[in-house]
Order: C-alpha cells, then structure tokens, then sequence
C-alpha cells in the first residue's frame, strides 16, 4: 500500500512527498522490533497456509456441490493470496530493509500485495451479499447471482490494484548504497497522495466493511420478525 506521511525510519517509511533527504541521515537497519514481526508473520504464514489448504482440500473432495461452495472456494483462494504474498514479502522485506529485487519485481509484487487484499475484502462482501439474499430473497436465483458478484469482485480487486504499477519505483538515496522500493516521486503534490490513500483505505476497508454491516443488521433484523411471528 502507499507510503504514510512520516519521517522514514524503516523500509516502508520513505515517502512519495516528503522533503529531500537530510544531510545526516541515517540507513534504516534490522531492528529487534523487525525481527519480532518476521516471527510473528512466519507464525501466521504457517497457519494460514495449512488452515485454508484444509478447507481447500475438503471442498474439493466434496461431491455434493452448493451454490455457497464457489463463495468458500473463492475466500480460501483469497486468503491464499494474502498469505502467499503479502506475509512473505513482508517478512523478507524487513530482514533485508532496502530492496534488492529491480524495479518491475518492485512493482509486480506491490501491484498483488494490494490485489490479494482486495480480492479478500470483496470475497467477503459477496458472501454477506448471499447471506442477506438467501434470507430476504430466499428464492432468488443465487448460482448466477454469485457468480456475477464473484467476478465483479476478482476484477475490480485488479482494477483497484493497477495504480501500485505506476506508482511504486525504485529510488537510491544520493550519495548512498541504499535503494529502496517507494513511492517517492510519484505524485506531484502532496494532496495528491493524501487522496490516493484516503481512496484506498475507503474501497479496501470503509466501504467492504460498511456493505457487511448493513447486510447482517437486515438479516438480524428480518430473523427477529420472523421469530415475532411465528411465536
């Protein structure tokens, strides 16, 4: 995701609108907080790998297949992604603090970190969507329906995605042996990057959550009538 606006102090930290660099500055190195993190992260890898392999493996030995399977399915691979690329990319990335990888690895990485976490967030919005469906719509046609929202979903996440493309680069401090995959550079003013990442946080997090929200308040609330009623 974009860089934040704060002084650098990690490899992450190195700002697209940020003042140039100052004379005494200082190479970011392996901390022992980073070195926390790169444990904590490999932890998580380990389980998310082996719990989604799990479930991808019991819904492919299922022989009766449901409309919600495509919806499982798609979360698994979802997770799969975030887990693939962005846990691994961020561990190495913080053992070695600069990048090492050249400029297109720089941006083809960026580009499915930021996809796999929207592909995760607009899984779990379709699948809300089918929840609320199946409840206040029971006799709807929901195999076309998810399907449709499952690829608007996996296609937006790419589109949403494509700006890290252009954005991130690669740049070396003047004078220095440090080169370091940013942002820096790549928006004109400062606003400019304020707006992108606003935008993002908003359609990667505001926005699934708010939709997940609103879903699951109709369904309690439809679930109490019916309760009501029938009592």
């Amino acid at each position: 995701v974009p860089a934040s606006p704060h002084c650098p102090t990690s490899r992450e930290d190195t700002n697209v609108s940020a003042p140039p660099y100052p004379q005494y500055w200082v190479e970011p190195r392996f901390t022992q907080a980073a070195k926390v993190r790169v444990i904590i992260t490999a932890i998580f890898f380990l389980l998310a790998v082996g719990s989604n392999a799990a479930v991808l493996g019991s819904l492919l030995r299922k022989r009766r297949k449901s409309h919600v399977q495509p919806l499982i399915l798609s979360l698994a691979l979802a997770d799969l992604l975030v887990t693939v690329m962005v846990m691994p990319l961020d561990a190495a990335w913080n053992v070695t603090v600069q990048w090492y990888g050249g400029d297109i690895s720089c941006k083809i990485l960026n580009f499915l970190k930021l996809f796999a976490m929207y592909a995760a967030a607009l899984v779990l919005v379709v699948i809300s969507l089918d929840r609320h469906a199946a409840i206040l719509h029971p006799f709807s046609q929901a195999h076309r329906r998810n399907g449709m929202l499952l690829r608007a979903a996996w296609a937006g996440s790419v589109l949403l995605a494509l700006p890290q493309l252009f954005l991130f680069h690669l740049n070396t401090i003047p004078g220095g042996n440090f080169t370091q995959c940013v942002t820096h550079g790549s928006f004109r003013a400062h606003w400019e990057e304020t707006v992108y990442n606003m935008f993002t946080f908003t359609t990667l997090y505001i926005t699934p959550l708010s939709v997940m929200i609103v879903c699951y308040i109709r369904i309690l609330w439809e679930i109490s009538k019916q309760l009501k009623v029938n009592k």
